[in-house]
This record gives structure tokens, sequence and C-alpha cells, in this order.
């Protein structure tokens, strides 16, 4: 690793860690040792997740994609989660989906994150337990995850004596904060309601 080139993200967009049945078979303790080593790196746990789940047939392939993780820590070493004081404490959230992600059974993969102020407190990448239909209905079942984690922060920060009127939450799909707004049981979105 000494003299590999640079990245500026730990995966490729287009990556593809399905099973890979063509190239060089991989050793399943040294990929495990490699991605155990990578659980302290707070910034990339979907990353991770998505290198865990691989199947037992690991090749050269998948190799490369935890290479290109440890080049990208080996060129970001000033990145990571900053806690300072000083600030009126606010909270809020973001959530995003893909939909359909996964290639293999097609289910979604959701992510939140929460902030007191400007330092992260709490986050997550899950893969949704069933198939959305839509990218509204992956996207709305990734706010509602967040929702109900700021929720529990908020609970549980008032025990401390912090209050908050307001906690901004924002989701990047129009029509999903649509359904949000009005839930409304319409023809396209009644199959969300019986899954949640």
């Amino acid at each position: 690793m000494g003299d590999s080139k640079p990245t500026i993200t730990p995966m490729s967009t287009n990556t593809a860690l399905d099973a890979d049945e063509d190239g060089e078979a991989m050793d399943q303790k040294e990929f495990r040792k490699m991605i155990g080593s990578l659980f302290d790196q707070t910034g990339h746990s979907s990353t991770n997740k998505a290198l865990c789940a691989l199947p037992a047939s690991l090749r050269t392939y998948h190799r490369q994609a935890v290479k290109r993780i440890f080049r990208y820590l080996k060129f970001t070493p000033e990145l990571g989660l900053w806690y300072s004081s000083g600030y009126s404490l606010s909270l809020r959230g973001y959530s995003d989906a893909d939909h359909a992600g996964c290639r293999i059974n097609r289910k979604s993969t959701f992510g939140t994150c929460q902030f007191l102020e400007t330092s992260l407190v709490s986050w997550s990448s899950h893969k949704q337990a069933s198939v959305s239909l839509s990218t509204t209905e992956a996207e709305y079942i990734a706010a509602a995850s967040c929702c109900s984690q700021l929720l529990w922060m908020k609970a549980t920060l008032s025990d401390f004596g912090l209050s908050f009127e307001r906690i901004p939450f924002l989701v990047d799909s129009t029509s999903a904060i649509s359904v949000a707004k009005n839930p409304v049981l319409h023809s396209r979105t009644k199959h969300i309601d019986m899954r949640l």
C-alpha cells in the first residue's frame, strides 16, 4: 500500500459486490482480517456492512474493493468526527435510500444520521426488510426510521434537561414528504401502511 494511488471515496457507486465466480479465489481468513481492521472507522459502516455480507465465494475483485477503502483512509487522515462545546444545541436528522439497490434480492438500502448542532451523534445504514415497490416507499421507510431515532433521542435528551421545539428533518424525496404530510391511503401507497 506504500505506493498506492489516492482515492476520494471509499467505494465506487457502480461497484457490484455480488457473487463473482470468475477470477482467482481469495483466502476468506485474509479477507475477514482486512475487514475486521476497518470496524473502528465510524464513517464507513455502510461500506463495511456491504463487504461483510459477501458470499463465501470471495475473489480477487472483492480484495480490490477492500484495498480501495485502505487507499481512501491513507490519503484522508484529516477527516473524522469532531465534537466541540460552546454551541446552543439543536437536533436534526437526515435520511436517504436507494431503490432496489441490491442486485441479488432487489432490497433497498437506507441510511440515516442525526446531529446535535454540528456533531454527528447517531447514524445507521440498513438493508430494508422487504422489497420496496417504488422509490417513494424506500425513502418513506428510511424517513420513518430516522424519525423514530430522532424521537428516541428527544426523549432521552429531555432526561438531561434539554428540550427541542422543532426538529428539522431532511428527506430528499418530495413524494415521500407528500405521503408523510398527507397520509391518506392512496391506491399507490396503501401497501406501505401494511408493511410498516
